[in-house]
């Protein structure tokens, strides 16, 4: 399991397709974001014309666990983006973010597919003004460190160059 971070714009969608298109398997594509707006219908059309064809596209909102159960298979690789839009899916449905995120940690090291989780890195800005912003923030950096506990590689992605942290 990899773990990609980086940025708004960063590069590291980008760089975890490449990762997916390495590798000799059937490749799926979690996407987690909703379009609430016009401005993020664009932005999810646009990520699916520059992934172009060849992948099977699920989209996830809230039962990311459940579908990774679901499309789990060693013939498979499995590329999430992102995981900040399902924690912030999670806010907003007033779910238990952490026992969701604890539940995903769990998953995934017993999955046979391939996966590639990617997800912004909030925390390296200034705080922020609001509660709900910080308590976003705190959920996200938890998530990121339970979640890199358990991958065998994380990537930090900035500028378009990925710097390798694990494995």
């Amino acid at each position: 399991m990899i773990l990609v971070l980086g940025g708004a714009r960063s590069g590291k969608s980008r760089f975890a397709e490449g990762l997916a298109a390495g590798c000799a398997l059937e490749r799926h594509y979690v996407a987690t974001g909703r379009a609430f707006d016009d401005e993020m219908r664009d932005r999810i059309a646009r990520h699916r014309t520059d992934r172009g064809d060849g992948w099977t596209t699920h989209e996830e909102p809230i039962d990311l666990v459940g579908l990774l159960r679901l499309i789990d298979d060693p013939a498979r690789v499995v590329l999430v983006d992102c995981l900040t839009l399902w924690a912030t899916n999670l806010m907003l449905e007033a779910q238990d973010l952490a026992a969701r995120s604890a539940e995903l940690a769990e998953l995934l090291p017993n999955l046979k597919a391939r996966v590639i989780l990617v997800s912004n890195e909030v925390g390296l800005g200034i705080v922020p003004e609001n509660r709900m912003a910080r308590e976003f923030r705190d959920h996200a950096g938890r998530l990121h460190q339970m979640i890199a506990a358990c991958a065998a590689e994380v990537y930090f992605v900035a500028a378009g160059l990925p710097l390798k942290m694990k494995g």
